[in-house]
């Protein structure tokens, strides 16, 4: 049985590496790492590169993977779309004939934020991440027929922390945004390189990151595929 991950950077590897062997042993991961998907996603908008996304999940799937994860928040919503022309539905409930299907990482973040109240703050490191995860707290409320309100803060200068390596860095300044928020009933980490995060917060406000909750859904349609 084999899950394959779509990143697009090679420091995720070793994070979800990691989390299997905690929480999934026994799972094997394949990797495919396009680090260009999200510079031209940043630049030229998500649709820019789903062909490039959908050639990438048919990779994974004629590799013999069982189901897709897309670790990055930025194309989620283009490789969920995409799951209809490479096999199999997408978590969401995207049509598609029975195959492998693509599950997008950061979708049981979202719909654990929206259980856990009305005012979402998103902290991301990079804007073009800003409208995808907003739109999709937004689908899980309505599926959850809630009413929310999603702030959006930028982490100033932590993208290029984690950029160069310095996770710790990144993971430093993400924390103290967190801590710098007070009107939210629960903050979500848009981004899965800064899960780190979550274990240097001083805040009260539940924080939210995606890459356990991502891989358990990966794991689960992995098993079902």
């Amino acid at each position: 049985m084999a899950l394959a991950l779509l990143h697009t950077s090679p420091l995720h590897v070793p994070v979800f590496e990691a989390l299997r062997d905690e929480d999934h042993p026994g799972l094997e991961l394949r990797h495919f790492v396009d680090e260009s998907l999200l510079a031209r996603a940043r630049e030229l908008g998500p649709e820019a590169v789903a062909d490039d996304v959908r050639t990438a999940l048919s990779r994974a799937a004629a590799d013999g993977a069982r189901a897709v994860l897309c670790t990055c928040s930025t194309i989620g919503a283009v490789a969920e779309a995409a799951a209809s022309t490479t096999g199999g539905p997408g978590v969401s409930g995207a049509p598609g004939v029975p195959g492998v299907p693509v599950v997008r990482g950061d979708r049981p973040m979202a719909a654990a934020a929206v259980a856990a109240g009305g005012r979402i703050v998103v902290l991301a490191t990079v804007e073009s991440t800003f409208a995808p995860t907003a739109g999709l707290i937004e689908d899980e409320a309505r599926r959850a027929g809630r009413s929310v309100t999603v702030g959006t803060l930028l982490v100033e200068g932590a993208w290029g922390q984690f950029a160069t390596g310095d996770t710790q860095a990144c993971a430093r300044l993400v924390a103290d945004a967190a801590d710098s928020v007070t009107d939210a009933d629960v903050i979500v980490l848009a981004q899965g390189s800064m899960a780190p995060a979550q274990h240097l917060v001083r805040t009260a406000v539940p924080v939210l990151s995606s890459p356990r909750p991502g891989l358990a859904a990966g794991a689960r349609a992995a098993r079902a595929g």
